[in-house]
C-alpha cells in the first residue's frame, strides 16, 4: 500500500508571504527592487497564480532575513510535518 503525503498548503505560504511584505511596509515594487524578483512574479506568488521555484523562496527569504525552512514551514500548516531521521 503507497500513503502518499498531504497537499502541501500553499495558501498558508501565501498567507505568510503577504504577512511578511506587511509587516514591514513593503509594496510588491519595494519587494522587487529587494529581492531582485520582478514585481509580476511576486504578485502572481501572493495571489496564487504561481507557486514560484526553490531559488525564488529562497531569494525571498534571504530578502525578508528569515530561515528558508520557517517561511517554506506554513506548507505543512493544517498537518503534521515528517519527522527528520534520527541523527
Amino acid at each position: 500500500m503507497t500513503i502518499f503525503p498531504p497537499d502541501p498548503n500553499l495558501t498558508a505560504l501565501r498567507v505568510a508571504l503577504a504577512r511578511l511584505r506587511d509587516e514591514r511596509g513593503w509594496t510588491f515594487d519595494e519587494l522587487a527592487e529587494r529581492s531582485g524578483l520582478s514585481r509580476r512574479t511576486l504578485i502572481d506568488l501572493e495571489h496564487g497564480r504561481t507557486t514560484g521555484s526553490v531559488t525564488t523562496w529562497h531569494a525571498l527569504a534571504h530578502t525578508f532575513n528569515v530561515p528558508i525552512d520557517q517561511l517554506l514551514g506554513s506548507l505543512c500548516e493544517g498537518h503534521t510535518p515528517p519527522i527528520p531521521p534520527e541523527a
